[in-house]
């Protein structure tokens, strides 16, 4: 083995990488070198872990902490086993903080530990009969340590625990060390014996349970308007939950798991009945709140159900829910943002596998009321709900979603683009489905899981934009900006150009701009109904040619100053349900592919049909479009997103057409 380091590395990756054993920030790895100890340091995830993310501690400074007496009130020790594993900070400066499970890795005999929530073995943690299993299946060859808080009492009981272990069987190394409620540690002196070690003890734990873990639950629901339910509970869950002015992001799940957890009585109880681990605790809050939807209620009736348990559930447990389970739909998540929406969807629905596991297993074993309440108290835990937090999107947008139709290339996705760059999400809509999720996973690749998704729409279809939207209440919950860019041009004198043409234009601009109104202002509506006070926006991206006539283009300007009419017409309707509707109305995108493509773009079009006369190239219809710009350049879409951000965040203004033309088209 050449470097431990990278080893460690390696290791951490291989499990962090996969969500059976690790979500979110759990799990955490470490490697011995002689006197030194490197661990995960809190904050870092282990699938992408780098060397960066490792402490270094001095081993014989943890022997004392090992050895210490902090008394056994348990704030003031726990506050000297944090300042005293600082302490062991080989390289403080970094201002890395070590794992509140570093004195545990310390401990383990092994030189590569690895510490995950594999989802197999908390089926036998998280069951009242696993240590009997246990031993069945292991006899003497693992360790089992009931649940005890983390910290400096885990890394004492784990000491003694490994010492009796080691003089019982005269061995140096268990298999494993199986923790009651936590997870599974598994240690070895080379990458090889860890993963060999956990192979092991995973596929005999899986001989025990059936094929099917969610058998022991069956489903006990008539519902069937999954649709109208989801489109009103996730918008609706948007603004009952918000603290604040910002809207939270609530994903929603219909996956088997989903549907088991949510599936009838016997799911609900054991739903309800407690917390199985400190993980679910973090990122999900101690208790789901459970929701039976009235049958057959209006949108109306339904935010005021979800409103009476909101408030109950907080009121009963002292926190908001995170977890919202109903029966028969699937289960909702809530977040400030995506990453903890989707951080407390996953863990939940693992929380969800592991209790079906126990039950067939022989039943859950949930974690008392005092070992809850130490969890939710934590510092420690505290401190990785506010690095989470750090993390989270920054910018003008963050905690916002948008939807930008015709998305998939050109203005759309720059628009797209820059909303993502300014902390929103971002749902990249276009007619060109490969396109938009092409785009949408670029920019999560740069800006992060959940941050944008590509979605199919048609703009002249309603079914094709209900479709779209679903899918967008089922990603987000909803949205806050919806940017009706999509749109078309084909110009040509009226003398000669088609119907078909005509109609084309028309229906894209025009009828195109309402359909997608009428769909998206219900799901906004929704939002305000549920958080009066907030506002939504729609934007429609209309040009200067929806302010003053286009020669030989008048099928698009027509439709341009109908959307400019439609804009009017809507925020005067729609102010009532917190939505403003505005349009802006750019100059000339002379170095988009609208203009610039060499094949269809507007110079050629303009140049065969003899727009510009005199003109003999391209490069001559350019410049006299550019002659007629007082600013003479053509429009950006840096120019458009100073308008657009402009309007967000202009709360006194509705039914505006917003000139971004530099200076050719001034408003009288």
């Amino acid at each position: 083995m050449s470097d431990p380091v990278e080893a460690i590395l390696e290791l951490s990756r291989h499990y962090g990488v996969d969500p059976s054993f690790v979500i979110a920030g759990g799990g955490n790895t470490s490697v011995k070198l002689d006197d030194r100890l490197l661990v995960k340091a809190s904050g870092y995830a282990m699938a992408t872990l780098t060397r960066d993310g490792l402490v270094e501690l001095d081993r014989a400074k943890l022997d004392a902490v090992a050895a210490a007496d902090f008394g056994d009130e348990r704030e003031s020790r726990e506050a000297q086993y944090k300042t005293a594993i600082l302490d062991a900070r080989i390289a403080p400066q970094h201002g890395q903080r070590p794992s509140v499970e570093a004195l545990l890795h310390h401990l383990v005999p092994g030189t590569f530990v690895v510490h995950t929530h594999s989802t197999i073995a908390n089926t036998l943690t998280c069951c009242v009969k696993g240590e009997s299993i246990a031993r069945e299946l292991f006899g003497d060859d693992i360790i089992w340590l009931p649940f005890i808080d983390p910290g400096f009492t885990l890394g004492k009981a784990l000491a003694k625990a490994i010492t009796d272990w080691q003089q019982k069987t005269g061995q140096d190394q268990p298999l494993a060390i199986l923790m009651a409620n936590h997870g599974l540690i598994i240690s070895g002196d080379t990458p090889e014996t860890v993963h060999t070690r956990t192979e092991d003890v995973l596929d005999r734990i899986a001989s025990k349970l059936p094929d099917d873990w969610s058998a022991c639950w069956q489903l006990n629901s008539n519902v069937t308007d999954t649709t109208r339910l989801i489109n009103t509970i996730g918008p609706a869950l948007r603004g009952l939950a918000a603290e604040g002015d910002a809207l939270k992001i609530v994903p929603f799940d219909d996956s088997d798991t989903a549907l088991a957890i949510t599936s009838g009585d016997q799911a609900r109880d054991a739903a309800i009945a407690g917390p199985l681990s400190p993980d679910q605790i973090v990122y999900c809050n101690s208790f789901p709140l459970w929701f039976d939807p009235p049958e057959g209620e209006e949108s109306d009736a339904l935010i005021d159900a979800l409103r009476d348990v909101l408030a109950k559930h907080e009121a009963d447990t002292g926190y908001p829910a995170k977890i919202v389970l109903v029966r028969g739909v699937g289960l909702f998540a809530i977040g400030d943002d995506i990453t903890s929406a989707i951080n407390a969807r996953d863990v939940y629905l693992d929380a969800a596998k592991v209790m079906m596991g126990a039950v067939s297993l022989g039943g859950i074993s949930y974690q008392t009321d005092d070992q809850r309440k130490f969890i939710e108290e934590w510092e420690v835990e505290a401190y990785r709900k506010k690095i989470a937090a750090l993390a989270a999107g920054q910018g003008r947008m963050a905690g916002k979603v948008g939807v930008v139709t015709g998305a998939a290339q050109g203005f759309g996705l720059e628009i797209a683009q820059q909303f993502a760059a300014e902390g929103g999400c971002v749902v990249l809509a276009d007619i060109n489905e490969e396109g938009a999720l092409g785009a949408a996973d670029t920019i999560c690749a740069e800006r992060g899981k959940g941050r944008a998704i590509g979605a199919a729409v048609n703009v002249t279809d309603s079914e094709s934009i209900a479709a779209c939207l679903h899918q967008i209440v089922r990603q987000y919950g909803g949205f806050d900006v919806f940017i009706s860019n999509a749109g078309v041009l084909k110009a040509e004198s009226v003398k000669t150009q088609p119907l078909k043409d005509f109609e084309f234009v028309t229906t894209v601009n025009y009828t195109g701009y309402f359909l997608c109104v009428q769909g998206a202002a219900q799901i906004l509506a929704t939002q305000h109904a549920a958080k009066p006070d907030a506002f939504a926006d729609i934007i429609q991206i209309n040009s200067k040619s929806g302010l003053v006539g286009s020669n030989r283009n008048g099928a698009y300007a027509g439709s341009k100053f109908g959307g400019i009419g439609l804009t009017q017409s809507f925020a005067l309707e729609l102010i009532a349900d917190g939505i403003k509707v505005n349009s802006i109305c750019p100059g000339n995108f002379f170095d988009g592919p609208l203009w610039s493509d060499p094949v269809n773009g507007l110079f050629v079009q303009y140049l065969n049909t003899g727009k510009v006369p005199g003109a003999k190239t391209i490069e001559d219809v350019r410049k006299s479009y550019e002659a007629k710009v007082p600013m003479r350049r053509g429009c950006t879409s840096a120019d458009v997103m100073r308008a657009i951000f402009y309007l967000i965040d202009q709360q006194y203004e509705t039914g505006q057409a917003l000139p971004v033309t530099g200076g050719q088209v001034m408003l009288n």
